[in-house]
């Protein structure tokens, strides 16, 4: 099934974790509209400006499937709200300061996450709060997030 123009639901709906586990990880019908509109509004955008593909490595999470990565229990990722991914040939900083501070969009949270990915969340159901943060672990091994303000 198509998203959008460059994407389709199995991109967000493969998961290791599900297989392993033999857990189900097939969104409803909500959840399907949610990741059309983080496709439309988000990840088209992203893909038209770069020119090249775009890896998603974590979309939608049923809660079983959340729960065994350990993910928030209010995580977007188990509404369709989110994807973490990269985009071909480009850091993860490079694209994470074009979607907060140049392109834009209108997202609700963006996260350059430990260097290696970046989440992006996208909301229909009240508007989208621009949050822009980097998670990383503290010496001590916890994960910090704090807020950006000016470009990586």
């Amino acid at each position: 099934m198509k998203l959008s123009q460059h994407f389709s639901l199995s991109e967000f709906t493969t998961s290791q974790t599900a297989s392993r586990y033999g857990l189900d990880n097939t969104p409803g019908d909500a959840e399907i509209e949610n990741l059309r509109q983080l496709c439309n509004h988000i990840l088209e955008p992203i893909r038209a400006h770069f020119e090249v593909p775009i890896i998603i490595s974590s979309g939608y999470r049923s809660p079983q499937v959340n729960t065994k990565v350990g993910g928030s229990s209010s995580s977007q990722h188990c509404k369709g709200e989110a994807a973490d991914f990269t985009v071909a040939h480009y850091t993860v900083t490079e694209i994470f300061n074009w979607i907060a501070f140049t392109s834009g969009l209108e997202f609700d949270q963006l996260i350059h996450e430990y260097g290696n990915w970046i989440h992006c969340s996208y909301v229909t159901r009240r508007e989208n709060r621009r949050s822009i943060l980097r998670a990383y672990r503290n010496s001590s091994g916890r994960t910090v997030y704090e807020q950006v303000t000016a470009p990586l």
